[in-house]
């Protein structure tokens, strides 16, 4: 199943994040090699610079994506002010369909 995790930046937090960054790639490297990351990126803000997250990612239920988002060293790191996780249907362009 696919789950689509929204993550909103606290206001005023662009430092964590690009402190944090190298180690947030490292693990979505490891969820891509995996096959549990299927789509992933920045929000941007009107200046264009990262605002929050979106990541789409296949798990078994929603406790494990869960899981999963935790994982997240953005996460860990206290960037983010919301994080909302919901099933997602991939319809249209879907490489896997």
């Amino acid at each position: 199943m696919l789950f689509a995790v929204i993550c909103t930046d606290k206001p005023g937090h662009l430092n964590v994040r690009m402190e944090t960054r190298p180690a947030h790639v490292e693990w979505l490297n490891g969820l891509n090699a995996a096959g549990t990351l299927k789509i992933g990126g920045p929000f941007l803000d009107e200046d264009g610079k990262p605002c929050g997250s979106m990541l789409l990612i296949a798990a078994d239920d929603l406790g494990a994506a869960k899981a999963v988002a935790a994982q997240d060293p953005y996460a860990g790191a206290g960037l983010f002010a919301d994080v909302e996780i919901k099933p997602y249907n991939w319809i249209f362009n879907n490489p896997e369909a």
